[in-house]
């Protein structure tokens, strides 16, 4: 049985710093222009030598609407067209790259993100698929993990049938908050009943996996309202859960510049928000699978950690971790045996590079030995809550309290403070410090700086 978890408000105020969510180490801060397209090419080259087995990531970055409150890399325009010229440069981008893959290399995973990839029309969603599928080598018998981002006010039964039909098998619906006083401040209007009809949809449709995104720290909100979102989605019983701390950046996403700071709720009531969701989703049976989500005993994330399988990568907790991670599309991240690179953020750069017959791959880094150790501690422990040092030392060859020798003071003050058990052998997370995992993650992660900090949300 997975270790509960336990509500600490004293640990928390101590230890609630800004940190990364780790969906990769080093992360995405890191990343500098020294990786050249060359440098992608030569290591999904090692991967086709390798034999690895794939996981693809679209990005569409359209958007019909804006949403004040998000930071993803969008483009929000009500001219539908321009859809044509991105999937255009998205073929080209999937021909350059399967070019120097193998046919023996499935994609075990496929996951459409954005923006909203709904915007596109279902004909477009076909050509997309044919696309991939004409690239790359797709599963068609249903056995992998095929998930989709969805908008319910983009998609109707209608939608749900022709991306079943296509082989999405997982699905993902962004509600974020049910108050209508809390949408309106956001711009997102969006009712229940929307939501549950394409959830009835994906049900009678047999899609495996459904998850649900919520957002605590919208402005209007208070702990008595969110409350009610979470009771009302629970009823609905996804098989998991997200519930992300609302990180207020202005200063970096402009359509957060349309929040009035005013109507923020304090962190005190953030923190009742979260504490009220924890106990609310552990009541209903969802286990913390970490990093604000939750599933269901049953779900194939809370199998995987039972079973110690459980990874994390740039598509969040996964069980396809040793795949090789393909990014396709603008600001796309691909994750390719020890290399991260990502395309370029800029949609007009992107397109002309791709129309050039040139991968669009403007960032990234080459992990060194010393990243590979840090990632392997940080994903044991952000995934599983325990580590057994010996693990890293017969996989690496060190010493691991002498190779982290520099941590073991802040280590044994969390051991004090009943974060961890820390012994001779391991550490262990302790209920106290299941929901703090990114400040013990963050000790041993070697580019953490009060500058870095600043780029990152609150952990709580």
């Amino acid at each position: 049985m997975l270790p509960t978890i336990r509500w600490d408000a004293d640990l928390i105020r101590r230890y609630d710093h800004a940190g990364p969510r780790y969906t990769s180490y080093p992360t995405a801060v890191q990343f500098h222009d020294g990786v050249k397209p060359a440098d992608f090419l030569h290591a999904i080259d090692a991967s086709r030598e390798a034999g690895r087995q794939l996981s693809l990531y679209v990005h569409v970055p359209f958007c019909a609407n804006i949403c004040y409150y998000c930071a993803c890399n969008k483009v929000i325009t009500k001219d539908r067209s321009r859809a044509r010229e991105y999937l255009a440069s998205l073929q080209r981008e999937m021909e350059l790259v399967s070019a120097h893959l193998g046919p023996d290399q499935v994609v075990e995973q496929l996951h459409f993100g954005g923006g909203t990839p709904t915007f596109l029309s279902h004909q477009e969603l076909r050509e997309l698929m044919a696309g991939l599928r004409s690239q790359f080598n797709l599963r068609d018998d249903d056995i992998g993990d095929y998930s989709i981002e969805i908008d319910p006010r983009e998609a109707d039964w209608s939608t749900m049938g022709l991306l079943r039909e296509l082989g999405f098998n997982r699905v993902s619906f962004g509600v974020q908050d049910l108050d209508p006083e809390v949408q309106r401040a956001v711009n997102r209007l969006q009712t229940l009943e929307q939501t549950q009809a394409v959830m009835d949809a994906a049900r009678t449709l047999a899609y495996r996996s459904i998850n649900i995104d919520l957002i605590y720290g919208l402005p209007k909100q208070t702990p008595e309202s969110f409350a009610r979102t979470v009771e009302a989605i629970i009823a609905l019983k996804p098989d998991r859960l997200s519930v992300f701390n609302y990180a207020h950046l202005p200063e970096r996403f402009m359509p957060q510049r349309r929040i009035n700071s005013a109507d923020l709720p304090s962190p005190a009531q953030k923190l009742e928000m979260f504490e009220n969701s924890v106990r609310q989703l552990l009541a209903a049976g969802y286990r913390y699978i970490g990093m604000d989500h939750f599933a269901l005993p049953d779900d194939s994330l809370s199998i995987a950690q039972e079973n110690g399988e459980l990874q994390r990568n740039f598509q969040g907790y996964t069980t396809h971790g040793h795949c090789d991670l393909i990014g396709l599309g603008v600001s796309s991240i691909s994750q390719v045996g020890d290399l991260y690179c990502q395309n370029s953020s800029d949609l007009k750069v992107y397109q002309e590079r791709l129309q050039a017959d040139e991968l669009a791959t403007q960032r990234g880094l080459v992990c060194h030995s010393d990243d590979i150790i840090r990632r392997a501690v940080i994903s044991q422990l952000i995934c599983h809550f325990q580590l057994q040092f010996s693990d890293i030392e017969s996989r690496f060859g060190i010493d691991f309290p002498e190779y982290f020798a520099s941590c073991l003071p802040m280590l044994e003050q969390m051991a004090r403070d009943g974060l961890i058990i820390l012994t001779p052998g391991g550490i262990r997370v302790m209920a106290a410090g299941r929901l703090l995992v990114r400040s013990i993650c963050m000790l041993f992660d070697v580019y953490q700086s009060d500058a870095s900090q600043q780029r990152f949300s609150r952990i709580i």
